[in-house]
């Protein structure tokens, strides 16, 4: 199919300014989920390492002999080329049981309610300080990332994870607007603001045609922040409030709260007009219904000019996994630079992957919604763990949903 560069509509408030969630919503009724039985499956001893004196062929044989003959996986929904796992298991005889989560708040939920079966799971940069504090990572060792070198510096040593003893980066990219092109409204007026989705005044405009909002608490609640002119990692009581109420007031006129297949099942089809998201899904909204003839998708994306979020996922290993050496060797595996790019290919998110860049098409290295230029970059935020204000996002959400 051919692809044309996806549109970027970004104004920046008085000069060029010289960055995710990644997204608590309820699982797709098509998630598969691991069940008990895959999550009790008796784990086989994994091996020691190879003694000194032995080849290196004879030491690779060794960590393959190794390997447990299964491993589960907790991604977010329709976030990886799932052909990579075929190949992995069968390259390498292991078994990948493959289950999705909505949103961080579910990730985290599920591992505090017990859930002991997850050996690979990818939360994003504010979850991964929140699980190291709760203890819920296993530590790692970079250097035994054969692939660890294809990793861009600058996307090295987080905030979230200092020395990267923990994660290693997966995937990046913004949190924007994505709106429908052609819409007679959007013509005339670029949803150039994050008032496209809160204020009242613009949305009783376009609302009949429908309007999306992430089901991410800490998303939709900076979003509102930003709006603001606040940080989206204020902690404020008061402004929390405020950005409560504004959310309370634009919600009768939004449709759905989708973070988990809305490019698919309602960028797509058409099923609204607007629509609070990551940058890769509008791409891929926009990708997916681009006519050759007419060399345009259906759907732009735009940077609020207040400024808003800016996020990195993270590829992670459980405190509770007992197959942590094969967790790592699928780890070292996704790092390949060909697999990288596979990645960043079937998402539309950029790739932390400095060595994946010569295998991406160039329409993705090109496209400046995938790969913001660093005046918009710098205008961004990354989400930051909260501390005890969770308690009040944890409030101000059950009162948004209610």
């Amino acid at each position: 199919m051919k692809r044309k560069m996806f549109w970027l509509m970004v104004v920046i408030l008085a000069l060029v300014i010289s960055a995710c969630g990644g997204g608590p919503g309820e699982e797709s009724e098509q998630t598969a989920t691991v069940n008990a039985d895959a999550a009790e499956t008796p784990v086989e001893e994994e091996g020691s390492a190879a003694e000194a004196g032995e080849d290196t062929a004879d030491v690779e044989a060794e960590k393959e002999m190794a390997l447990a003959s299964q491993l589960v996986v907790y991604n977010w929904d329709d976030y990886i080329d799932e052909e990579l796992l075929e190949i992995y298991s069968d390259e390498f005889g292991v078994e990948i049981i493959y289950d999705t989560f909505a949103s961080n708040e579910d990730l985290l939920a599920k591992l505090q309610a017990g859930a002991t079966g997850y050996d690979v799971i990818f939360p994003s940069d504010y979850m991964v300080s929140q699980m190291i504090e709760l203890g819920l990572l296993a530590e790692i060792d970079v250097n035994d990332l054969e692939n660890w070198g294809n990793i861009a510096d600058s996307m090295k040593d987080g905030p979230f994870d200092p020395g990267n003893q923990h994660c290693v980066p997966y995937q990046w990219g913004t949190t924007g607007i994505g709106y429908r092109a052609g819409d007679p409204f959007f013509e005339e007026n670029t949803p150039d603001s994050w008032a496209y989705l809160f204020d009242p005044e613009l949305l009783e405009q376009y609302s009949d045609g429908g309007i999306n909002v992430l089901n991410d608490q800490r998303e939709l609640i900076g979003a509102a922040l930003a709006y603001l002119g606040y940080s989206v990692n204020d902690t404020d009581r008061a402004h929390l409030e405020e950005a409560r109420d504004i959310i309370l007031e634009a919600k009768p006129y939004w449709k759905t709260f989708n973070s988990e297949d809305y490019d698919d099942t309602l960028l797509v089809p058409d099923e609204v007009v607007l629509s609070m998201g990551w940058s890769g899904d509008v791409a891929s909204a926009y990708y997916n219904t681009y006519d050759d003839e007419l060399e345009d998708g259906n759907w732009y994306y735009s940077i609020p000019e207040e400024g808003g979020v800016k996020w990195v996922d993270n590829i992670c290993i459980p405190a509770a996994s007992e197959r942590y050496e094969t967790a790592l060797h699928f780890i070292d595996f996704l790092l390949e630079a060909e697999n990288g790019a596979a990645i960043t290919n079937y998402t539309y998110y950029a790739s932390p992957n400095e060595a994946a860049r010569e295998f991406i098409d160039p329409e993705v290295l090109e496209d400046e919604s995938i790969y913001p230029p660093d005046s918009v970059f710098g205008k961004l935020e990354w989400l930051s763990e909260v501390g005890d204000a969770v308690f009040i996002f944890d409030e101000m959400w059950t009162a948004i949903k209610g």
